[in-house]
């Protein structure tokens, strides 16, 4: 399947730079009947009995900017795992003449590359992994081009173990008020942990989407999530994704009666059109980048009726992208 068919023309002043204040301000489309809405009003559009599940991953200070120790060449990591043997996978920018061996410097935090960059991701040791909070900073995608005054706009209020290098994002517009409005309504929550890492945000660079590898990130279903989502089943709940993490998390685990499992793994799932969706009914979720694999994920679960939905969030100048609206859609 071409790439051209997940490519859109997106105007750089369709892309948020800033996250709407307060957070539940933010606008939804609801794609079933594309009419507006605010995301405050999202528990007016679920039913009693409906489970919304989020992903309560943290972004980590992952963000490193220093220089090769000798010459000073600028050098930028992007945290993205542990290794096995203690060390960290990176995204390292840029890769030219970074070796294994090659010493970082970032302010007092001393590095070593430990293995040479493939497709920019190499293996690195730190002396003291203690000062990683003190120098990282959490790193925003690189379309956003203003610095945060509150780093915590880009953590979900409901966050909780660091572990992620870049936000869930369709979380970023939840509020406790929110939260309560939704147990107000009947609708239950559960939670999920994707560490979202390459898998999700790097871009897709083959021209036939079945030849796109994703990377793979580790993710959990709690066992009392798993219960939820059998309790929903048996009284007619649909399941809410909050996010395409969510998503990926969820049918990783699916069984065929749309229960799962629960426990831990890595996933290195990739949905796209002719994938079959298990667990999920409906989806929150933000407006991708154009040729993502968030958005062919996003055709994959709602058919060609996103094209549709793009054309008219844009026509109404709904904001694009992590900072951006929401919109709601169902299988």
């Amino acid at each position: 399947m071409d790439l051209a068919r997940f490519r859109y023309e997106l105007p750089d002043d369709a892309i948020a730079q800033e996250p709407m204040e307060p957070r539940d301000a933010a606008r939804l489309l609801d794609a079933r009947d594309l009419s507006d809405h605010h995301f405050r009003d999202l528990p007016d559009l679920l039913l009693p009995g409906d489970l919304v599940v989020m992903n309560t991953t943290r972004v980590r200070r992952a963000r490193l900017l220093g220089h090769r120790a000798g010459t000073g060449g600028a050098v930028e990591l992007l945290l993205l795992h542990r290794n096995p043997d203690g060390g960290w996978s990176a995204l390292v920018s840029p890769a030219r003449r970074i070796r294994a061996g090659v010493e970082l410097v970032f302010g007092p935090l001393q590095a070593v590359v430990t293995d040479d960059p493939v497709d920019g991701v190499l293996a690195v040791t730190f002396a003291d992994e203690s000062l990683l909070e003190e120098v990282g900073t959490v790193p925003l995608p690189p379309y956003i081009r203003t610095e945060l005054s509150d780093p915590e706009r880009y953590q979900t209020v409901y966050a909780e173990t660091p572990g992620s290098a870049a936000a869930p994002t369709a979380g970023l517009h939840f509020t406790e008020g929110v939260l309560r409005a939704l147990d107000a309504r009947g609708v239950e929550r559960a939670t999920v942990e994707l560490r979202v890492g390459l898998g999700t945000f790097r871009p897709i660079t083959v021209d036939r989407i079945e030849d796109h590898e994703m990377h793979r990130e580790w993710c959990a279903v709690p066992e009392a999530t798993a219960r939820a989502i059998s309790e929903a089943r048996r009284r007619g709940g649909r399941v809410v994704a909050v996010g395409t993490t969510t998503v990926r998390t969820l049918e990783t685990f699916a069984r065929p009666d749309g229960t799962v499992g629960h426990g831990e793994t890595e996933t290195d799932l990739f949905l796209r059109p002719g994938s079959t969706f298990h667990v999920v009914n409906l989806l929150v979720t933000n407006f991708h980048v154009p040729g993502s694999s968030l958005l062919v994920m996003l055709a994959a679960f709602m058919g060609d009726g996103w094209v549709e939905a793009y054309r008219v969030a844009l026509e109404r100048r709904y904001r694009f992208l992590s900072f951006g609206d929401a919109m709601l859609c169902e299988r």
